[in-house]
Parts: structure tokens; C-alpha cells; sequence
């Protein structure tokens, strides 16, 4: 008959009658969801998924309604470089206003990613993007310079022609989930790479992109016709030069 040992402060009490006390752990059987989990939480190797973003600002001058400290009007914002949804992605995004401001840090927890104030003043705006699970569980942190007011050689303020900010950048997430590449495969957001035909890939998500509405993009924003179109051919060189500051997470 096999023996049976119980240890205690790194003693051997072993009787070699059978009947000794066991101290493992019972089993527990994991769930399916937890399977599940894990399966999808698998990391694809030397794979790369990159999320084209555009941070800025845009400021209207307030005219004659224009006050000593609500001269302007202005609108701070991270929108997808094509407007698309950023949500498959981002969870939410905080804004971290001047501390003049009542309550200066703002959470927008659905897309649009933006929000609107009216002052005097210039300053610099911290943003933090924050993804879904899948995704990354680090929080990403950009700065943004608010403008307000135009260059000597833009004339004059005008209530018709605001002052507009803006900077490209990619978001490189390196060896992605197997859920995130399968729920963002086929959406227009992102920038998958190029892979070789022997590849095994994940199944596509269930949403269907193409059908949905896109709550989350900003093709219709009220602010769109004064977005940079950074797909224009007369981009390219800011495109190459921004992605030499690409942000892997």
C-alpha cells in the first residue's frame, strides 16, 4: 500500500499506515468562462495593431459677446485620424483642464472623446486615454497647448474663422490579445498589419462594422469641416515625421 505523509513546520510525519492526513489542496474545475478568458487573453506573437489618432483643439472668438474672461469659445478633443469610432479601442478619456476651472478634471466615458468650455486664457491640456481590457490595462498620457487666439500673419480674430490645433499620432499596441485582433480585424479605425498567408488568424469579432450605426465617429461632428484631413496627398511628410514618435503599448 502506497504511504501517505502530512508535513508540518518542515517535518516528515509519515506513519506508513495509509491512514495519514493529506495536506493538498481539493481541485477546483474552472469555469468555462474562465477558459475562455484565458484562451482570449493569449498574446499574438510578433504582431502589431496600430490606432492613428488626432489630439486637438478648436477655439471661436466670442465677438462682441466676448467678456474679460469668457473671450472665447473652444472644443478639446481625441478623434480617430479617418473619424471613425475610436470606442473598439478607447474606453474612456480624461481631460485635465487649467485649475481655474471648476471641477478641471473631466471623464467622457463614450465617443465622442471631447468636451467644450468658453475662457480667456491658454494653457496646456493633459489627456489621458484609458482602453478596454483586451486591449492594455496602461493608461496612456498625451499633452495638448490650447490656442485661442491667431498668428500675426493669420489677420485678425474672426468670428467665422477659428484658430485650429491639431497633431497626428499612431498608437502601436505590440503583441495584441487574441479578442482585441479579432474584435478590431475588420474595423476601419485601425491599421493591421500584413501577415504572412501560413498565419493562423483568430475568428473575427461578431460585430458587423460595416452594417452598424457609428454612434462613436465623427464624420457628421458639427466641428468637421475644420478637421486636417491627414489622408491628403500634401500630408504625407507630416504623416512620416509624426510616426517617428509612434507610443507602443
Amino acid at each position: 500500500m502506497p504511504q501517505t505523509s502530512s508535513k508540518k513546520n518542515g517535518e516528515d510525519h509519515s506513519d506508513g499506515s495509509g491512514s495519514g492526513s493529506k495536506s493538498s489542496r481539493p481541485k477546483t474545475e474552472k469555469s468555462p468562462e474562465e477558459i475562455e478568458k484565458k484562451i482570449s487573453n493569449k498574446r499574438l506573437k510578433d504582431v502589431e495593431i496600430s490606432l492613428p489618432i488626432v489630439k486637438g483643439t478648436i477655439s471661436f472668438w466670442l465677438g462682441k459677446k466676448a467678456s474679460e474672461y469668457h473671450s472665447h469659445k473652444w472644443t478639446v478633443y481625441v478623434r480617430s485620424a479617418t473619424n471613425e469610432d475610436l470606442s473598439v479601442v478607447v474606453k474612456r478619456v480624461i481631460f485635465q483642464l487649467h485649475p481655474s476651472f471648476s471641477n478641471p478634471t473631466r471623464v467622457v466615458e463614450s465617443p465622442p472623446f471631447e468636451l467644450s468650455e468658453s475662457g480667456w486664457g491658454e494653457f496646456e491640456i493633459a489627456i489621458s486615454l484609458f482602453f478596454h481590457s483586451d486591449v492594455s490595462d496602461k493608461q496612456l498620457d498625451l499633452y495638448h497647448h490650447l490656442k485661442l487666439y491667431p498668428e500675426e500673419e493669420s489677420g485678425p480674430q474672426s468670428m467665422k474663422k477659428p484658430v485650429v490645433v491639431e497633431s497626428y499620432d499612431e498608437v502601436v499596441f505590440y503583441e495584441p490579445t487574441e479578442s482585441f485582433f479579432a474584435r478590431v480585424q475588420n474595423h476601419p479605425a485601425v491599421i493591421m498589419p500584413r501577415l504572412p498567408a501560413s498565419f493562423n488568424l483568430p475568428p473575427a469579432g461578431l460585430i458587423d462594422f460595416g452594417n452598424e450605426k457609428k454612434r462613436g465617429d465623427t464624420k457628421d461632428n458639427q466641428l468637421a469641416p475644420w478637421f486636417t484631413n491627414f489622408s491628403e496627398a500634401d500630408e504625407l511628410l507630416k504623416l512620416a515625421a509624426a510616426r517617428q514618435q509612434v507610443r507602443i503599448i
